[in-house]
């Protein structure tokens, strides 16, 4: 079993909880520059230990097999050796419980070829731009705003950020900078199930969107020809936001079909 095929090599780990992680990964070589929003594949081989965490794989691992999976680059597109990525683990799955199982300087493979078409970049300029995120759907608009936030003062800019306990807010207080430092972006955390020190919204993100917070916190309209949405997440939020910009006229965006909704599922 040869892993000659590693082409990186991990240069920093942050457990966020005992199954989130931010971890970053180095290059040997350099990557063609990217467009924020875009993912590359890792890699490990089925023979590489688990986590300490981890549970008995749902579908055991070729141990000869190289796993591999996309993952979302929260870096900015200047960035061409150095990658980010905010990771969950899956128990039973076969990479994540060996990604989690790396440490500094362990090796992995990072995919040749970035790709992806859930690009900031598209969107027309002087556009709104509202981001949905539940859990791992954050990584894609940590890159947007790494990238263009700088470059687009003339638009409004919203994360909407749900989970259940403040500890699913990942990149909390990178956020809370942003809103303090430009006028033109705002930062709405929501919680289900928030502590006695939480202060903010305590509903799930559909709900928060029905009560036109919106249009009464920050005179945004969902029109799909001043606003565009991008919604990144778990499949039950994504459904149920896609059916509420629906009934506002907007379309799921394609390459082939532009639309003015940008969707995609963790």
């Amino acid at each position: 079993m040869d892993a000659s095929i590693y082409n990186a090599a991990v240069s920093g780990k942050v457990m966020v909880t005992p199954d989130i992680m931010i971890i970053t990964i180095d290059t040997d070589e350099p990557r063609k520059e990217f467009e924020a929003g875009q993912h590359t594949l890792l890699g490990l081989y089925g023979f590489e230990k688990r986590s300490f965490n981890s549970e008995p794989e749902s579908v055991p691992a070729d141990k000869g097999k190289l796993i591999e999976r996309p993952y979302s680059i929260v870096s900015a597109k200047s960035e061409n050796r150095r990658f980010e990525f905010y990771i969950s683990q899956v128990k039973s799955g076969q990479l994540t419980s060996r990604l989690f199982n790396l440490n500094s300087g362990d090796r992995v493979y990072v995919g040749t070829k970035i790709s992806g078409i859930f690009r900031l970049d598209e969107t027309p300029d002087g556009t709104d731009i509202v981001m949905v995120a539940t859990g791992t759907g954050i990584a894609p608009y940590i890159s947007f705003l790494r990238s263009h936030i700088i470059e687009r003062p003339e638009s409004k800019m919203v994360v909407i950020q749900g989970g259940a306990h403040h500890w699913d807010l990942g990149y909390f207080n990178e956020l809370t900078f942003l809103e303090q430092t430009f006028a033109n972006f705002f930062y709405v955390p929501t919680l289900i199930n928030a502590d006695n020190h939480w202060d903010g919204y305590r509903l799930c993100i559909e709900d928060l969107l029905k009560k036109d917070t919106l249009q009464n916190e920050f005179n945004i309209t969902p029109d799909p020809e001043r606003t565009r949405f991008f919604v990144s997440g778990k499949p039950d939020m994504v459904k149920h936001v896609s059916e509420w910009l629906h009934d506002f006229g907007y379309t799921r965006h394609h390459p082939d079909d532009p639309g003015e909704m940008y969707v995609e599922e963790f």
